[in-house]
């Protein structure tokens, strides 16, 4: 089996952010990524120290969000130069991956 180098990227919200939708919107128009998946927290907290949690009384959720996706390492540089007006600094990390590829495209 081969695999290939990557990048993969993830990008901390909360639901309340109106990035969210943009930030996707983005990523699959604009930027022509081969997918993304986006993952909804059941609690968690950033720098603020606020609790984002859920609880069966909220009738509005703020729950984290964590957008992830992976590409080859050029394109992410790409894409992450394009999304620095979109996400905060502090909001995104990376890291190189291998991808196994089976050679079926």
């Amino acid at each position: 089996m081969k695999s290939i180098e990557v990048t993969v990227v993830r990008i901390y919200l909360t639901e309340a952010e109106t990035k969210l939708n943009p930030l996707i919107k983005r990523l699959r128009d604009q930027e022509k990524l081969r997918g993304v998946t986006i993952f909804r927290g059941i609690s968690g907290f950033g720098p603020s120290g606020v609790l984002h949690t859920a609880s069966l009384l909220d009738l509005s959720l703020d729950l984290p969000v964590v957008v992830e996706f992976f590409d080859e390492p050029a394109r992410v540089e790409t894409v992450l130069e394009h999304l620095s007006a979109l996400v905060a600094p502090g909001h995104i990390v990376h890291w190189r991956a291998q991808m196994v590829d089976g050679g079926n495209g």
